[in-house]
């Protein structure tokens, strides 16, 4: 009988199994329930596609999107494995031809979505198979505290009350203690070990930027990018098609991807970003889960997202190949105005409201981190670690001034305007301004007009954002946008509490914007004609077999490829990510283009 690491070798052709894995595995051929929360790229897929295979029945494997069930099923296929899917996409007689291959023993994996799984038909299905486990992918689906929250995911703790004796795995990349805890609970699995693995992605820097010319600040950043597949979020329709159609002006492969699209348009859209090499994605939040892209090498986010939980998931959308990679965000002020009032005009209760505000909050922190951004990200998911001398602080430490004077000059300017007006007309009141507005509300008589004229507008605006996001200062939404002290602001006025705020940073230059190579993976792939010609053979073959191109092989593999230049088979099998499989069926043509290369 196959052992694991064998197949690992021999199926999927990577030499050894990575961090929790092999544990995992072990536990489901035990025949006992697992929790599995392993970053985006850390290799979930393989911590139940093994025991499928060492395991007698088929594998029930519930996932939320068609595309990454596709994706999957395609990529087990190219390895030789009998793997199907069962979603809207299949006509009739196909489903049912799946079907019955499923009922008569024939696969070892089949993919649903929770929808389907629940409804009769199936269920009456399942008692006809042999089910072998049952893995339940993107499990943080089910927690209402989550960031995705799906009720179709509520009904699938029905699978341990129908099927006491088949092991289950719940798989996430990302869940805090809350979103973990309601898991265990909503899926039954109380009993489950729990295998927690490092969040940290080492390959990915972080970069958080404030807002001053958000298009220019894009522009400049994917200058950085030319030719490499990446996704942009937005968080409105309207700004996802206005970047979009910048950037196709600028040169840049961009589609836009959001809701508002019929079906059809964004489906060729999706299928264009995860066929081509080189497309850029410009999308609201619908567009992401279940993205198997390996090869995306950047993540941007023009607006604010909702969670560091949703800013986790999204940002591993970046080097899932274990290549170096760029999360970068651009950030400010109006974001988190616009994300408050959304969380109190919302119809959840009070307390999810509480919640809302405290993951706003925790995102706010990471933007503001004076120090190393992947301690602030990793400590938000309870894990300890050191700076990492990767992301742009640890590169560019940002300076501190003495900012207890500022503050109380704009708290004062504040109350003695009445807490009656938003942040441009009190800025307008230190700075001095004669405006229609100050004159009519008689302001150029009181004693804190003109006492911040020392300081530019924006830096005013930094240390206003800067109160706001300390809690020293607060936005009334239903007072069009009021600043009001808080409690907090007391201390600091009466000279009981001393404020550091961080400098306004200069712009980087465009030519730091490259990431260096890490790891010995490089990202100047077009300077290699080898790397190039390969990518040019993959790209053929995956058109004619009409699959993504990384379905063939992973860019990382063809890098190897490059590097090594392998003139024989043993050589080439020798290669990480080229199974007995994939080594039969490309191996020659692989040899073939390294020769003509040489």
């Amino acid at each position: 009988m196959s052992t694991a690491l064998d197949l690992l070798n021999r199926v999927f052709g990577y030499p050894a199994f990575r961090g929790e894995q092999a544990a995992v595995i072990d536990t489901l051929l035990a025949g006992d329930d697992a929790l599995v929360l392993m970053p985006t790229g850390g290799g979930k897929s393989l911590c139940f596609q093994i025991p499928a295979l060492l395991r007698e029945g088929c594998a029930v494997v519930v996932s939320p999107l068609i595309a990454l069930m596709q994706d999957q099923v395609a990529a087990l296929k190219e390895l030789g494995i009998a793997a199907e899917f069962l979603n809207s996409s299949l006509d009739g007689a196909t489903a049912a031809q799946v079907e019955r291959a499923f009922a008569s023993g024939q696969l070892k994996l089949l993919y649903v979505a929770p929808e389907r799984l629940l409804t009769q038909r199936f269920q009456s299905l399942l008692e006809q198979a042999r089910v072998a486990l049952f893995a339940i992918d993107e499990a943080h689906c089910v927690s209402q505290w989550g960031h995705d929250f799906r009720p179709e995911y509520l009904g699938l703790s029905a699978l341990h009350e129908r099927f006491p004796k088949v092991p289950r795995i719940a798989l996430t990349a990302t869940a805090d203690a809350a979103t973990r805890a309601e898991i265990r609970e909503r899926l039954d699995l109380s009993e489950a070990r729990v295998f927690v693995s490092s969040f940290d992605r080492p390959n990915i820097r972080y970069r958080i930027v404030e807002k001053t010319d958000p298009r220019r600040q894009l522009r400049d950043f994917l200058a950085g990018h030319k030719g490499e597949a990446g996704i942009v979020y937005c968080s409105t329709r309207k700004k996802v098609e206005e970047t979009a159609a910048a950037l196709k002006l600028s040169g840049v492969a961009a589609l836009p991807y959001h809701g508002g699209m019929d079906n059809a348009t964004r489906a060729r859209h999706q299928e264009t970003f995860l066929r081509e090499d080189g497309v850029v994605m410009v999308a609201t939040l619908a567009f992401g889960m279940g993205i198997d892209k390996p090869d995306v090498r950047f993540v941007a986010h023009t607006d604010l997202p909702r969670s560091v939980e949703g800013y986790y998931q999204e940002t591993g959308r970046a080097g899932r190949d274990g290549a170096p990679a760029e999360a970068w965000m651009a950030w400010g002020l109006q974001d988190v105005v616009t994300q408050r009032r959304f969380i109190d005009e919302s119809e959840s209760d009070d307390a999810h409201k509480r919640i809302g505000h405290a993951k706003l909050d925790a995102l706010v922190g990471l933007c503001e981190a004076a120090s190393c951004r992947r301690v602030a990200l990793l400590s938000y998911f309870g894990e300890a670690s050191t700076p990492c001398g990767n992301c742009d602080v640890c590169l560019n430490p940002p300076t501190l001034w003495d900012g207890t004077e500022a503050a109380q000059k704009l708290l004062s300017t504040v109350y003695r305007t009445g807490q009656r007006f938003g942040a441009g007309h009190v800025i307008d009141v230190l700075l001095g301004k004669t405006t229609e507005k100050v004159n009519k509300f008689g302001h150029t008589q009181l004693s804190v007009f003109g006492i911040g004229a020392g300081q530019t507008d924006k830096v005013w605006r930094a240390v206003l954002r800067q109160l706001v996001m300390r809690g020293l200062l607060e936005v009334d939404h239903a007072a069009y946008g009021a600043l009001k002290l808080t409690a907090a602001a007391r201390p600091v006025l009466k000279g009981e509490e001393q404020v550091w705020l961080r400098a306004i940073a200069a712009a980087p230059s465009r030519r730091t914007s490259r990431l260096a190579p890490s790891s010995g993976a490089g990202v100047h792939d077009d300077e290699d004609p080898l790397f190039l010609a390969l990518r040019a053979w993959r790209r053929e073959t995956a058109n004619e077999k009409g699959v993504p191109a990384y379905v063939i092989l992973h860019d990382a593999t063809l890098r190897e490829i490059a590097a090594r230049r392998p003139a024989t088979l043993a050589e080439l099998g020798e290669i990480s990510g080229l199974g007995t499989k994939k080594l039969e069926v490309y191996g020659e043509a692989v040899l073939g283009v390294v020769a003509g290369e040489g």
